[in-house]
């Protein structure tokens, strides 16, 4: 991998900087996501672009922003230096695997995650089906890449995932007015709708263009500290550099670009809202899939190691056992142990199988 202008540096000075630039990134993919999902929201509304609309195409796309950003940054970075875009399906891999043991484990283990059957009847259903997608591409119709040798999203893949992002926005539309009893709380609604009446149309225009700068510069600096550090780190202790690509965009990557989730989610836990939890994990991983994946890998086909089997499979499971507990009409503060400790087994796992 090419670092350019650290090249030269010494090596802890080098690594001081990788560090830096993947806090700064992730702090700047959080910061600025939500100053670009308030602005675009505001200049929608004075558009006259129905607020359903808007909550469930600008909002929920603007949550899977931090992925979107890091994923397509290391694809482009893949496609210039010919190699493996392991920190791109890493990320959305391991921020969905996070979703769903971590964010979902923590939230129950405040206060016990109240499923409605809806969700297991629509939305949970739908996301079991498109991470089995996933999965698929990624293992039965993964073909080998020229380049790289290892296994590929290839560019007819992620575009049928693009598709599908576009048949799920229908959905939620069309479930939204089917379904009126299932629209957003009505403060959260004033809560918005407050933050956006005090922006005026260039006042947000500014914004959409400050946001999507910020954006961009988080996903470069995260792909950068990221992919600077696993380079530093297989070297030093002579690991395979792919598996230590992985390992960074599965956990600090992933985890980094989750924190929306995180803090979404256990802030409404401790208000009572503990269902919204389980409903923002859900639209987030689909997606991530869709959207994140999707749109990376139409700009580049995503090639990554032989690891990324295990870890595909590792989501995958995830996602059946929150349907299980989800089907019980709650999950409670064992089951939330129980994620955690699933989370903690799978890090125990990527760090042995590093090292190793």
């Amino acid at each position: 991998m090419t670092l350019t202008f650290v090249d030269s540096w010494p090596i802890y000075l080098q690594s001081i900087t990788f560090v830096v630039a993947l806090i700064i990134g992730i702090i700047c993919l959080v910061k600025f996501c939500d100053i670009f999902v308030d602005a675009s929201s505001t200049i929608a509304k004075k558009l006259h672009i129905p607020e359903l609309i808007i909550g469930l195409t600008v909002v929920a796309i603007g949550t899977s922003c931090p992925e979107l950003a890091v994923s397509v940054s290391d694809s482009i970075t893949s496609l210039l230096e010919h190699s493996n875009a392991n920190v791109a399906i890493g990320n959305v891999i391991g921020s969905n695997t996070c979703n769903l043991l971590l964010v979902l484990g923590f939230s129950a283990v405040f206060t016990p995650i109240v499923v409605k059957k809806s969700v297991c009847k629509r939305e949970y259903p739908f996301l079991l089906g498109v991470s089995a997608l996933s999965v698929l591409f990624v293992v039965l119709f993964g073909t080998r890449s020229s380049i790289t040798g290892n296994y590929a999203i290839l560019r007819w893949e992620a575009i049928i995932l693009v598709v599908l992002m576009f048949v799920y926005i229908w959905f939620l539309i069309h479930n939204a007015k089917k379904h009126p009893e299932d629209k957003l709380d009505e403060k959260e609604t004033e809560l918005a709708e407050t933050k956006e009446k005090d922006m005026k149309l260039w006042v947000a225009i500014v914004l959409v263009i400050v946001g999507a700068a910020g954006i961009i510069f988080g996903g470069e600096a995260v792909v950068f500290g990221a992919k600077g550090l696993a380079l530093q780190v297989s070297d030093a202790a002579h690991l395979n550099h792919d598996l230590a690509e992985s390992l960074v965009g599965l956990t600090i990557v992933a985890v980094g670009t989750s924190l929306p989730e995180l803090v979404t989610s256990v802030v409404a836990a401790k208000k009572g809202q503990n269902e919204l939890a389980l409903g923002n994990v859900i639209g987030s991983n689909i997606f991530n899939i869709l959207f994140v994946l999707g749109i990376a890998g139409t700009v580049n086909p995503l090639t990554t190691g032989s690891q990324v089997i295990i870890d595909a499979i590792v989501m995958m499971v995830a996602t059946v056992v929150v349907f299980g507990f989800a089907l019980t009409g709650k999950i409670k503060r064992s089951g939330g142990i129980s994620l955690l400790v699933m989370y903690a087994a799978y890090l125990t796992y990527l760090i042995v199988r590093t090292v190793m």
